[in-house]
């Protein structure tokens, strides 16, 4: 690589190793904890590239993208963020950054894209300003975290899609928030400040119906929320609907939490609609599909109870491993009210695994994915969830990088559960997994496995 980075992180040890990485790349590198340091420097025409944190202690990194696009038009910047949230990489996406990478970032990763944006000229024009969401949404009210490769994914194409003038069809199980996807590409999208309208099976009866509908919208957005449970009759006048739009129609999203596909090869829908549906299809993975971010929600909602008023909750280590291992049937939705539960129910500030276990044993549990009882093969299984990821990227490729992090996610758990098989003995356990014993060693420190005294399984 060849150019000046400017680095800007309150994070000392994040501005320590991009410094070094990048230097050791060939670049020059300036990092400072201070955006108004890395505005003046921008200012005075210095650097070729900017790597910027969001949450600094004098401002916020994205609303300073407009400004950077101003003084240095066509000057790249990378946003790294410990948000992971949708709203961050959408308003990274409205302000026009070059490339957007949650926290904590995968360091090879980041030095391919800072040499593609070191070497691609970008696209000179003034970045729109990021407008805050004009809906009744906040940030607080979406639960829609995560920074697992899954929902950054999905983040990314939501970013890509919210000003397409394509309809856009949301599918997932109950419970993942596909609804306030529907509502946040709304919010985010150029009709931010027209209607949001979520129809409803008495929307489409009556000659009239549909007219009304669109005229409730007034080219703003219209929802309909399992689409898959309107009767035939509905289905057809929401086609007719859509064939007689004209100029300034309003974006049509649909949710279902059914295979709509299966179900019009069964013939119980209308061929016609599914495909007026599909322009982009953007799949909500289920929460037993980002197992990483359990801990992460749950200290959202941990937080979002101390913001209503309640005492201050966490969760015991061993409580937090029992959420991280529970299916989750309900997804996001059902992690929610079990936090507020425990919230309202422990009396003492740390949540007990006791406790967790006396509410989830009232709740349904579903079958782990892998070895679900079908007698499918392991590597049919997991063909599966790689075909999923890759479907999560709606037709573009997945980071650079892939193998390495395929083989992490199976290394982890694979040489957790030997470790527990062997009573935490490293010595058998190397022996069971056929390496050698500093090699385990060494994967469990790369892999940042918590070694304990270990119970040998049955």
């Amino acid at each position: 690589m060849d150019g000046t980075v400017l680095v800007a992180d309150d994070d000392r040890t994040i501005r320590t190793v991009l410094t070094q990485a990048l230097t050791r790349a060939g670049c020059k590198v300036h990092a400072t904890s201070s955006l108004t340091t890395l505005m003046r420097w921008v200012g005075e025409g210095k650097g070729d590239l900017v790597i910027s944190d969001v949450i600094m202690p004098d401002g916020n990194g994205l609303e300073m993208l407009p400004k950077i696009g101003q003084e240095r038009p066509g000057l790249p910047v990378i946003v790294i963020s410990a948000q992971n949230t949708i709203m961050t990489a959408i308003q990274a996406a409205e302000a026009e950054a070059y490339d957007y990478l949650p926290k904590p970032f995968d360091l090879p990763d980041l030095m391919k894209r800072a040499a593609r944006a070191l070497e691609t000229k970008r696209r000179v024009g003034r970045p729109r300003e990021v407008a805050p969401p004009t809906g009744g949404d906040t940030q607080d009210d979406l639960p829609l975290v995560g920074r697992t490769p899954q929902m950054q994914a999905l983040y990314r194409l939501v970013a890509r899609v919210m000003n397409a003038d394509l309809p856009v069809l949301i599918t997932g199980e109950s419970g993942t928030g596909k609804s306030l996807i529907a509502r946040a590409i709304h919010d985010f999208s150029d009709r931010r400040s027209l209607p949001f309208v979520i129809a409803t099976a008495a929307d489409m009866e009556g000659v009239d119906g549909p007219s009304a509908l669109v005229a409730r919208a007034r080219g703003g957005s219209i929802l309909f929320d399992e689409v898959a449970d309107l009767t035939e009759e509905a289905q057809g006048r929401i086609v007719r609907m859509l064939d007689s739009f004209g100029d300034s129609a309003p974006r049509i999203m649909a949710t279902s939490q059914t295979d709509l596909m299966g179900r019009m090869e069964a013939g119980q829908f209308r061929q016609d609609l599914f495909y007026r549906l599909g322009g982009v299809t953007v799949a909500v993975p289920s929460l037993r599909e980002r197992v990483d971010d359990i801990p992460l929600l749950a200290e959202h909602f941990l937080g979002r109870s101390d913001r209503d008023g309640s005492a201050t909750r966490r969760l015991a280590e061993d409580a937090m491993d029992l959420i991280r291992a529970y299916s989750w049937p309900g997804n996001v939705r059902q992690l929610e009210h079990t936090i507020r539960r425990l919230v309202v129910t422990s009396s003492e500030e740390v949540i007990t695994r006791a406790e967790v276990e006396a509410v989830l044993g009232n709740q349904p549990e579903i079958e782990p994915l892998v070895g679900g009882g079908d007698g499918e093969k392991l590597s049919a299984s997991v063909a599966k969830h790689l075909r999923r990821y890759f479907d999560l990227h709606g037709g573009v490729l997945p980071p650079p990088g892939l193998y390495a992090r395929i083989l992490r996610e199976v290394e982890m758990p694979l040489i957790e559960i030997a470790l527990d098989a062997t009573g935490g003995n490293q010595a058998k356990c190397a022996d069971l997994l056929g390496i050698n014993r500093n090699t385990l060693r060494k994967k469990i420190t790369d892999l940042d496995i918590r070694v304990t005294r270990r119970r040998k399984l049955m």
